[in-house]
């Protein structure tokens, strides 16, 4: 699910940028005044003497957005009864950090503009845009492991749900007593629905648009109700019993084909999967690639001649978003990860390190969507609406150029994959304990001079950096030898013990060095089925010998945390740990000492 998830968000990403810029260039070219008429066009719907109409802009905002919160709400009910947000440890970092994310970004905002006319806006730097997050976390690829986009969206769907409380809480105008009660007989209506398991979806929708028109009615904002009705969608696992059904339906409709076994096998398939996760399925790719665009090009259009840009420089407003997000969002959620570490609260997904976390919480500072909405509900001054957008724009450009950078840096200067409190506070041995012996994985001269001693993981992002660096070592200096030792590690990277595994089949063919570079060359697709496929390339039975594969890999594992191995890559030269830059120019440096040396 959360793999989906990525996918569609990060490949939506171009789609909301290209309506980010159309709307920038609609509202700047010579046709601008168009922009506003355009989405202040009323429409509405009349029925006899009722008559109910909203301007496009409202239609977007009050009515497509509820949508998108919907598909949140199905998220995070999946999340929670089925997904990662069921482990309360793995939930209260991120949780804490997205409140932090939240609460400093509004202080800095609120520091610069409180008791003037734009203090009403603090709740704009307060939100993350996911789908640009992930876009960016798309681009920066291997320096970005899963684990930090599991985190990431754990902490956005926590974002999200304090977004939408605040916008309930501090950006209701004013409130009509019976269209309130309306809605709350509604909603108790589709409770009671569900609580029958009455799953008939006319119905659903019926009174979902009237329970939309009445929270809209109440003055209360719409989308709160998106997100309600999208937690109450009925989420569970396949029982056993549902599979077996679906099984038996399949199984007969291969044996004789038919129209009617079709549809037999198509409804028990479906049913066997939830109603959350099939609604995800079909509104994903709709709130995603339509729906999310569409508000984009509603809300982002804002005036940038000279006169606009000299306002937003000397505004409070301007000011207060972008450093609420820069600097208040990666230093909120920098400081909301860090104490619940530091006191023993939650943990990390896969022990992330610092460096990407940090990365992390200066992406978070694009907020694009929510933070647009929220002018909306805001401001009613079209001149302070304006330094905000401008604001948010400038905020979120300068959020990713620092996530990037920060990435950037971690990586080059040769990142080593490890938890952030991995380092125990003794000294770390500097000699391999385990000498090279004949049941090492040897690429080189048995003469050679020097001989580097590789510490790795598969998946390790930082080993497959490393890896054509000591590739070019060897191959400009023939006495030189590498030697592999596997480390996986685990928590942080969930594939690599199944890679090492894999490796150590192709090595009872003598195919190791084949298949460690084809495993390197592919280390984001490193599932069993990848794994299968490698092998079969390599004509290697991938599971032939698990357990004793599983015992070789071991033993390279106790010998390394003999030897101090805490990351991956850690390397020995002629059995000293080596502490430099793990760059070409480095390593080389350190290898033609040792060849020098007597």
């Amino acid at each position: 699910m959360l793999r989906a998830f990525f996918r569609t968000e990060a490949g939506s990403t171009s789609v909301l940028l290209i309506a980010t810029v159309l709307a920038l260039l609609w509202a700047n070219s010579p046709w601008g005044g168009t922009y506003e008429a355009f989405w202040h066009t009323p429409m509405g719907i009349s029925f006899g003497d009722a008559h109910f109409s909203l301007d496009l802009r409202h239609w977007v905002n009050d009515g497509l957005m509820t949508i998108f919160f919907f598909v949140i709400g199905l998220e995070v009910s999946y999340e929670v009864r089925l997904g990662q947000l069921r482990d309360r440890r793995l939930i209260a970092v991120p949780a804490v950090a997205a409140f932090g994310g939240m609460l400093v970004p509004a202080g800095i905002y609120l520091l610069l503009n409180f008791g003037g006319p734009g203090a009403g806006g603090w709740g704009v730097p307060i939100a993350t845009d996911t789908a640009f997050v992930l876009g960016v976390l798309a681009v920066v690829g291997a320096r970005c492991p899963d684990p930090l986009r599991a985190f990431l969206l754990t902490l956005a769907i926590v974002d999200d749900v304090l977004a939408i409380m605040i916008i309930a809480l501090f950006y209701t105008a004013s409130l009509s007593v019976p269209a309130l009660v309306v809605a709350a007989l509604l909603l108790a209506a589709i409770m009671t629905l569900r609580w029958a398991k009455i799953w008939r979806a006319p119905a659903y929708i019926l009174l979902g648009f009237a329970l939309w028109v009445a929270t809209l009615e109440s003055g209360i904002h719409p989308t709160l109700i998106g997100i309600a009705l999208g937690i109450l969608v009925f989420v569970y696992a396949p029982s056993d019993q549902k599979l077996l059904l679906a099984g038996e339906a399949v199984q007969e409709f291969t044996s004789e084909p038919s129209a009617q076994a079709a549809r037999e096998a198509t409804r028990r398939v479906q049913r066997a999967v939830s109603v959350n996760e099939r609604l995800q399925l079909r509104l994903l790719p709709w709130s995603s690639y339509v729906i999310v665009p569409v508000f984009a090009l509603a809300n982002a259009g804002v005036r940038l001649d000279g006169e606009t840009l000299r306002a937003a420089l000397t505004s409070p407003v301007s000011w207060g978003v972008v450093l609420g997000l820069l600097v208040g969002k990666f230093v909120g959620i920098s400081l909301g990860t860090w104490l619940p570490l530091r006191f023993g609260w939650g943990t990390l997904p896969g022990n992330l390190v610092w460096g990407q976390l940090l990365g992390g919480a200066a992406v978070s500072g694009i907020g694009f969507t929510v933070a647009l909405f929220i002018v909306d509900l805001a401001f009613d001054d079209p001149a302070i609406h304006a330094e905000a957008k401008i604001g948010i724009l400038a905020g979120s450009l300068l959020s990713a150029a620092m996530g990037w950078v920060i990435f950037r840096l971690a990586w080059d200067r040769g990142g080593v994959c490890a938890p952030p409190e991995a380092e125990p506070a003794e000294e770390l041995p500097e000699l391999l304990t385990v000498p090279v012996g004949p049941e090492d994985h040897v690429r080189g001269p048995d003469n050679a001079r020097v001989t580097i001693v590789e510490y790795g993981d598969f998946e390790c992002p930082y080993c497959g950096r490393i890896h054509p660096i000591l590739e070019e070592i060897r191959k400009r200096k023939p006495d030189v030898r590498v030697v592999f030792r596997h480390f996986p590690l685990r928590t942080l990277h969930p594939r690599a013990a199944s890679a090492a595994i894999v490796a150590e089949a192709a090595a009872d063919r003598g195919k190791f060095w084949e298949m460690h570079d084809i495993l390197y060359d592919n280390q984001r697709f490193l599932t069993d089925a990848d794994l299968e496929h490698y092998a079969a390339e390599l004509d290697v039975e991938p599971w032939s010998d698990v357990a004793g594969h599983v015992s070789r890999v071991a033993l390279d594992e106790a010998s390394g945390r003999d030897s101090g191995v805490r990351g991956t890559p850690t390397l020995f030269l002629n059995g000293v740990r080596y502490q430099g830059a793990l760059d070409l120019s480095s390593i080389s440096r350190a290898v033609e000492e040792l060849r020098e040396s007597p």
